[in-house]
């Protein structure tokens, strides 16, 4: 049992530090394109930099653990792959619906994207903890990090917050675009955060 403890520890920080490239990168991107937004720059500048800025970051922060990453990345998706069929619809609802809608409802941009981080990263966690015995071993890391779930609370929580300051501060649409996407970077930093400094009991 301690070891399965210290590898799902190693799991979480690992992730922990994965999400906290993320969260960095997205606030990387938004200043960039928010500057680009500003001086009227042909839109294929901002798929430039957001492309750019999670590479960059990601080498910055995760090449040196590339490896671990990948494998621990890796277990997940061969957890996942065991779901049964009405597990995996819902988790892929949760993720691609939202965006979906983005494309017909382009105005919800900011709302939709946090509801698709949000009840993405809350039904894989909770579809972890359910099936995280199918591939269950002795150096499992396919379990739910915590960090996740925080992720999906923070950005579901995250949307009345974008909707008020739309509503009542009547902020121009670039501005409530670029906080929803900081409140997405706050969700994935605070859950990474949590991941590397709280150790699994």
């Amino acid at each position: 049992m301690e070891r399965i403890s210290s590898s799902a520890g190693q799991g979480d920080r690992l992730f922990g530090i994965f999400f906290i490239a993320i969260s960095i990168a997205v606030a990387l991107a938004s200043v960039l394109t928010e500057i680009a937004f500003l001086n009227k720059w042909p839109i294929y500048y901002s798929v430039v930099i957001w492309i750019g800025s999670f590479v960059i970051t990601f080498i910055f922060l995760l090449y040196n653990r590339r490896n671990l990453i990948w494998s621990s990345l890796r277990v997940r998706l061969k957890n996942s792959i065991k779901w049964p069929l009405h597990a995996k619809i819902i988790n892929g609802i949760c993720w691609a619906g939202p965006f979906s809608i983005i494309a017909v409802l382009p105005f919800l941009f900011p709302y939709l994207i946090l509801a698709g981080i949000g009840f993405g990263n809350i039904s894989t966690y909770l579809l972890l903890k359910k099936y995280r015995n199918i591939n269950y071993n002795k150096h499992n890391s396919s379990d739910a990090s915590q960090g996740q779930l925080i992720v999906g609370l923070i950005s579901l929580i995250a949307i009345p917050i974008v909707f008020e300051v739309y509503t009542m501060v009547t902020a121009r649409e670039d501005i409530v675009s670029l906080l929803s996407r900081y409140l997405i970077s706050f969700a994935y930093a605070v859950g990474g955060i949590y991941d590397i400094m709280v150790k699994r009991k």
